[in-house]
């Protein structure tokens, strides 16, 4: 297991929220395993290197990209985050990080305009964003 890969405590949480692995379906190489794709795809979340540059440890990168898709398309991640915000919730261990960026005033361009009401239009100028994250406590607590 390499830093960053999921602990045995994170993938017990997590391995019942993936879809059932693929099957041999005849003649082939056989599926990559949920867990090793689902450590390529953070790692590769985690870099923010292309999908191509995913360690071969992790399987091939398109299996590692296609599994990704198709659980986005499936909607998993939404399954995935819900599940993990209430379980923070229920225990109490959660953070929330934020960043401010503050910008000089000509770099949203001229002064009123169309630039101007189309970043009013999608909030621009609330530049707090946050994620939330667990917060181990102790020994017992799961790492994801």
């Amino acid at each position: 297991m390499s830093r960053g890969d999921l602990s045995e405590a994170g993938w017990r949480v997590l391995k019942d929220l993936l879809p059932i692995e693929p099957s041999m379906r005849g003649r082939g190489r056989r599926p990559t395993k949920n867990r090793s794709v689902l450590n390529g795809i953070l790692w590769r979340l985690r870099c923010g290197a292309p999908w191509r540059d995913v360690p071969e440890k992790y399987g091939k990168w398109n299996t590692i990209y296609r599994r990704f898709r198709r659980w986005s398309e499936a909607g998993t991640w939404e399954i995935v985050s819900i599940t993990l915000a209430e379980m923070m919730a229920d225990t109490g261990h959660y953070s929330i990080d934020s960043t401010t960026i503050r910008a000089h005033v000509s770099a949203a361009g001229i002064k009123g305009g169309l630039i101007d009401r189309l970043l009013a239009a999608r909030g621009a100028g609330s530049a707090v964003r946050f994620t939330a994250s667990p917060m181990p406590v102790g020994d017992h607590s799961p790492s994801i």
